[in-house]
């Protein structure tokens, strides 16, 4: 390994480090690192530093600050960004910036993008439930409420006006791995991701966003745990995952008691299918009483007989996409129970006839 893949990879395991790290924020090197983004960007720095346990919090005590001025998330953040990028695209050249990227911040762009964009979505659905006083809570204290209940649409567009103007500290390691140690353009920047979560910069006021208490991922680093939270901040906002996908929090309450008959009410494919993933496939055909009745190309076709309801029937399907860990996806497609061929029940759900029914990827 060369001098050059040396510093690539230290950069990349520092700042992926950075992106998982959990617990208490070092406030004093935070709001040190805020003050100097101010100063590198030529602007004062701010009369206050404000601090938030969750990125909801956060949404809620910036709404609620009449005196925070302008956002100066442009001059702090996107130009000296821009301006680097461009520096350093420049000195590489066009080849040796993308093998830069790719050997510092590209392997974790999938993962910080990923979550970052859960977190909004989090954000804007709890504001938007929530409403103004339900989100100025203890981590809140002091912010000053809005001036009544406002409808929910208008809620969900506030939050995410509010997430426009935030930095994403910790999030924001794809990028800051490709700039590391190419100048000090952006050592405010580091500094604050190194030490806290997101933030929201403006002229008189910075509010600053303390890191995850808990972060579980699986092998392939997607979102994933059974028994709680898969991220968690310390006043309660939380993001829960089964093998990256999202769902509700007492779904996974659930798990523990399923049972074959809960499994087939289950409307929603995905749930279904995190569902059979955590009872066990063989276990859910067995404790069924699972018929297999026919098998081509498409997937299999299972029976389960009923004595007071119609027949169960369900397609097992396998994705040729394979997941990030290499592994395949097994889905069961519920079809009416007249369906007698595999194929006929995957073309049902594209509402096709099997004979024209030929997909050009099976998934």
């Amino acid at each position: 390994m060369n001098h050059a893949d040396m510093n690539h990879t230290t950069a990349r395991d520092k700042w992926r480090s950075v992106a998982a790290a959990t617990g208490p924020a070092d406030r004093a090197a935070a709001e040190a690192g805020v003050r100097l983004a101010y100063r590198t960007a030529g602007l004062a720095e701010p009369a206050r530093v404000l601090w938030a346990d969750s990125p909801l919090a956060a949404v809620a005590l910036v709404r609620g600050l009449d005196d925070r001025g302008r956002s100066v998330r442009d001059e702090v953040r996107t130009r000296p960004w821009a301006e680097e990028r461009r520096r350093l695209h420049d000195t590489l050249g066009p080849a040796g910036w993308a093998a830069h990227w790719q050997a510092t911040g590209a392997p974790l762009w999938d993962l910080t993008r990923s979550l970052a964009d859960r977190i909004r979505a989090a954000v804007t659905e709890a504001a938007t439930a929530a409403g103004p006083a339900a989100q100025a809570g203890p981590a809140a204290s002091g912010a000053g409420g809005a001036a009544g209940p406002v409808p929910s649409g208008r809620e969900a567009t506030e939050a995410r006006l509010v997430l426009l103007d935030a930095v994403l500290g910790q999030h924001d390691a794809a990028w800051l791995a490709a700039f590391d140690g190419h100048g000090d353009r952006l050592a405010g920047l580091a500094a604050v991701a190194g030490h806290a979560g997101w933030w929201w910069p403006y002229e008189n006021v910075a509010v600053v966003c303390e890191r995850p208490v808990e972060l579980h991922r699986d092998e392939a680093g997607r979102l994933d745990r059974g028994d709680g939270p898969a991220l968690a901040f310390a006043d309660g906002f939380a993001l829960y995952a089964w093998r990256g996908m999202t769902v509700p929090a007492d779904f996974l309450a659930g798990l523990a008691g399923l049972t074959p008959e809960r499994i087939r009410e289950e409307e929603n494919a995905e749930l279904r299918r995190v569902m059979l993933e955590y009872y066990g496939y063989d276990r859910y055909l067995a404790a069924s009483g699972a018929r297999h009745e026919h098998r081509d190309e498409t997937g299999v076709l299972w029976r389960i007989e009923l004595a007071d309801d119609e027949d169960v029937v369900m397609v097992e399907v396998v994705n040729s996409t394979p997941e990030p860990d290499g592994s395949h996806r097994t889905y069961w497609l519920r079809v009416p129970p007249t369906t007698r061929t595999a194929r006929e029940g995957v073309a049902w759900t594209f509402g096709l006839r099997p004979e024209v029914y030929e997909p050009l990827v099976q998934t």
